[in-house]
This record gives structure tokens, C-alpha cells and sequence, in this order.
């Protein structure tokens, strides 16, 4: 083989591990907003779920489609916003020390 076939195999396997990653997040994506909803729970602005979906399929990217970097960090950032909304609501409903009455009526 010579050295530029090296280098097309090279990106196309380098490619092609990429996608499979890109896959991945995309499933967790999916994953996490599906037992979101299960539970009850916020899954955060619907636009980001589908926005980060459809950036993903669309051809128009900031980078080349055979480099899914720029998906991926999509998806990524959308997988944080859909977690993030459980960690507000969790944040709302925790007990804050500074709010609470206090117990020292018999003292």
C-alpha cells in the first residue's frame, strides 16, 4: 500500500469511530429525555432536544460531515441542558438551611 491509500483507510476508520461516538451521545440524548419524561421530570426547552437532533442529520454544518466533532459537542451541550434541568429542579425543591425556621423554642 502506498502512502496516500494509508492515509484515506487511516481517515475513513478515523471517520467512521467518530460516528459511532456521535451515535452514542445521540442514544444517551434520546435515553436521558425519554426516562425524563417517564418520571415526570422537566426535560428542559424542547427547541435544544431537536435542534441538537436535527444538526446532527442535516448535511449544513460548521464542520464537514465526515468530521463530526462539531456534532457531537451539539449533542453534548444539549445532553447537559436536558441534565441540567433535572439539577434546577432538584435545586428548587432541596431544603435550604438559610430558610428554615429554627428549633430553638425550648432554650
Amino acid at each position: 500500500m502506498d502512502t496516500t491509500t494509508k492515509v484515506l483507510v487511516l481517515a475513513a476508520v478515523l471517520a467512521a469511530v467518530v460516528l459511532v461516538f456521535a451515535v452514542v451521545v445521540l442514544v444517551r440524548l434520546v435515553r436521558t429525555r425519554r426516562e425524563l419524561r417517564r418520571a415526570g421530570l422537566p426535560t428542559g426547552p424542547r427547541w435544544v432536544f431537536w435542534g441538537a437532533v436535527l444538526y446532527l442529520v442535516l448535511p449544513t454544518d460548521l464542520v464537514p460531515d465526515p468530521v463530526y466533532l462539531d456534532d457531537i459537542g451539539v449533542l453534548l451541550l444539549a445532553l447537559r441542558s436536558v441534565r441540567g434541568s433535572l439539577g434546577e429542579r432538584e435545586r428548587k425543591s432541596a431544603p435550604r438551611p438559610d430558610r428554615q425556621p429554627a428549633n430553638n423554642y425550648g432554650k
